[in-house]
């Protein structure tokens, strides 16, 4: 995960400074480099006007440059979420998310091999409307226009991404080369569907489904103008939705052989955020914007979330009355009783399948809740200003007014689990939970400076550990200092231009890959801490990694199943004697391990904290790296 730090002024610190540090690498990509992005796959990718670059962690020179591509701007890639895979785009983008300009070009890169996977001209394609990737898979789904030599028809190709070649082919159109007007010939209108050894594509004119294999169409049906699908965990059902111009949604159900298992499509209010399939029906959550015509108005203007939970076999609303949001949802769990959700403006409210209330009324609690989870006492939810612990059954609270704080700029928590307790920073203290009795003390008194407030709080061997983007501090058993460290920043001017990963990349990539690709599992967890969250994410996505057939993969299973290399250090901005630099500072003790004078008042740079590498842009055309281990 990156973070954005800013920037600061001043401070000199034991211990030898020279003069801009040699780098352990340096790479002269030549050009002007516009960005350099770390990817999940732990290539550094760097881009700008010679074309793109790729370097791996340790190496002497990059491991593949295409300059054939000529300027690649940044808005011409497009990351795929834990993958070795990025997508370029050249010849611009249509305003219709999903499709793209006819003359645009489409090359899908392994970031790890260096190999073109697939490139549009080298496998026939004069257009394309829809190219997605699927895993675990590992497949390549294509549908557009082919060359004239195949009648310029919508067609869909099914690519093996380990290997490049092309698996399947089918035509989508069945009336191609008769006479007709322009309005009959099918256009894509949404995200192909890839399930077993079918493709389901959608059309202006109908879902068309092909074999993967021979190609062969299996059936059509008129379900017109989806924008995406998802099936069921038998494979028999499958659910599309339609996404209107007016930003409200429908929802169809058809069977895996294409017949419609609805009588009429569910009209659904706003853009559906959520969807899960479930024993007793489906638990649909969109949200409806209010504040206007534009789409910057919507987002800020008032709006709400709102509830359904609809009978799987026709459609119709199981519940006679869906519950009350006043506000977007912000966390949505499904328990065995019920429905348990949390708003972004405040409040929680548990529902049963049935549609009647759980709780005995709403629970009222500050805006923006930044946790829900269980605990041996009940679920701990924490919020901008308060926190108490709910019985999930009743919704009774532990505390009658819960715990109160000042808002402060930053609220944190951890789970101190060697003493059975909960410690939450509201910025100028730290409270402690016990978790067996549920009893709250003030664990220390805090601190920051620069008007900083600790955005991350964890447990370690040697104490409580709080840092934020120009402090550090390490508190002991009972909450008293061991050490406070604080190098101030060189200055506010550059803001959001450097990113360091504090944490693993991992931790907010697994996140936004489990949406894109399991946006139907929602099940609250036990609290735990971020340390113990990373790497739990961090195990399941190399467990999931494991079952992809790819050399790129395997090499993705050991980054994600190492130990970060850069664990036990933070790495602090701010100005040395010889300029502004990094200084790496030991978690446990507070002491400078290691300065990087980078003489740039402005430096950007990226940190991979599983490798233990620090890329920086030390010119238009260049990049250093630094081994941050020794």
């Amino acid at each position: 995960m990156k973070k954005y730090l800013s920037l600061a002024f001043a401070a000199l610190f034991a211990g030898s400074v020279w003069a801009q540090t040699p780098p352990t690498y340096s790479y002269d990509i030549g050009g002007k480099i516009e960005k350099m992005t770390l990817t999940d796959a732990g290539v550094l990718l760097v881009n700008g006007s010679d074309g793109l670059f790729g370097i791996r962690p340790g190496a002497a020179s990059p491991h593949f440059s295409f300059a054939e591509y000529g300027k690649i701007k940044e808005e011409e890639m497009e990351f795929v979420p834990l993958s070795p895979y990025v997508i370029l785009t050249q010849g611009g983008k249509s305003q219709i998310p999903g499709t793209i300009f006819a003359n645009s070009k489409r090359t899908v890169i392994d970031v790890i091999t260096g190999e073109k996977v697939f490139v549009t001209e080298e496998n026939g394609w004069k257009q394309i409307a829809q190219l997605k990737i699927f895993l675990p898979e590992n497949k390549l789904v294509v549908v557009g226009n082919r060359e004239k030599s195949e009648g310029e028809i919508l067609a869909v190709g099914i690519y093996d991404m380990a290997t490049g070649k092309q698996e399947g082919f089918a035509n989508l159109d069945p009336n191609a080369g008769k006479v007709r007007s322009a309005a009959a010939i099918p256009m894509s209108s949404g995200a192909p569907f890839l399930l077993n050894d079918r493709v389901f594509v959608p059309t202006t004119k109908g879902v068309v489904c092909a074999n993967v294999k021979d190609g062969n169409i299996l059936w059509e049906n008129e379900v017109k103008n989806l924008t995406s699908m998802v099936a069921d965990e038998t494979g028999n059902d499958i659910y599309g939705f339609e996404q209107r111009s007016n930003g409200d949604t429908r929802i169809f159900k058809f069977g895996k052989d294409g017949q419609d298992l609805w009588e009429d499509e569910r009209k659904i209010k706003g853009s559906i955020t959520r969807f899960q399939i479930l024993p007793g029906g489906l638990a649909v959550v969109s949200d409806v914007f209010k504040g206007g015509s534009s789409l910057v108005s919507q987002l800020s203007g008032p709006g709400e979330s709102k509830i359904a939970f609809l009978n799987a076999s026709n459609g119709e609303d199981l519940w006679e009355k869906a519950p009350k949001t006043k506000g977007y949802v912000q966390h949505f769990y499904v328990m065995e009783d019920g429905i348990l959700f949390g708003l972004q403006e405040g409040g929680i409210n548990k529902i049963k399948f049935d549609g009647t209330p759980l709780f005995k009324k709403p629970i009222d609690t500050g805006a923006n809740i930044h946790t829900m989870a269980t605990t041996p006492q009940g679920m701990i939810y924490i919020t901008d200003t308060d926190a108490n612990i709910i019985n999930l059954s009743t919704g009774d609270a532990k505390w009658k007014k819960g715990i109160q704080y000042k808002k402060a700029t930053a609220v944190s928590s951890a789970y101190d689990k060697a003493n059975g307790r909960y410690l939450i920073s509201t910025g100028e203290e730290i409270m402690a939970i016990d978790e067996n009795t549920g009893d709250v003390s003030t664990f220390a008194k805090l601190k920051f400076e620069g008007k900083e407030s600790p955005y991350e709080i964890g447990t370690r061997a040697s104490g409580i550990f709080l840092a934020s983007d120009q402090n550090m501090m390490m508190l002991d058993g009972g909450g008293k200092q061991s050490y406070h460290v604080f190098h101030k920043a060189p200055g506010q001017s550059t803001f959001a231009k450097v990113a360091l990963g504090a944490l693993t990349l991992a931790s907010a990539t697994v996140s936004a890959a489990a949406a894109s690709q399991s946006t139907y599992s929602y099940r609250i967890g036990e609290y735990n801490s971020a340390d113990a969250r990373r790497a739990n994410d961090n195990a399941r996505a190399a467990e999931s990694f494991a079952n992809i057939a790819s050399v790129s993969y395997g090499e993705m299973t050991k980054r994600f199943k190492a130990t970060m290399a850069t664990e036990n250090a933070r790495f602090i901005l701010t100005d040395l004697s010889d300029g502004v630099g990094l200084v790496k500072v030991n978690k446990d003790t507070g002491k400078t391990e290691k300065e990087i004078v980078l003489k740039d008042k402005k430096p950007v740079y990226e940190v991979d904290d599983i490798e233990g590498y620090l890329y920086y842009l030390a010119g238009s055309g260049q990049i250093n790296s630094y081994d941050l281990k020794n």
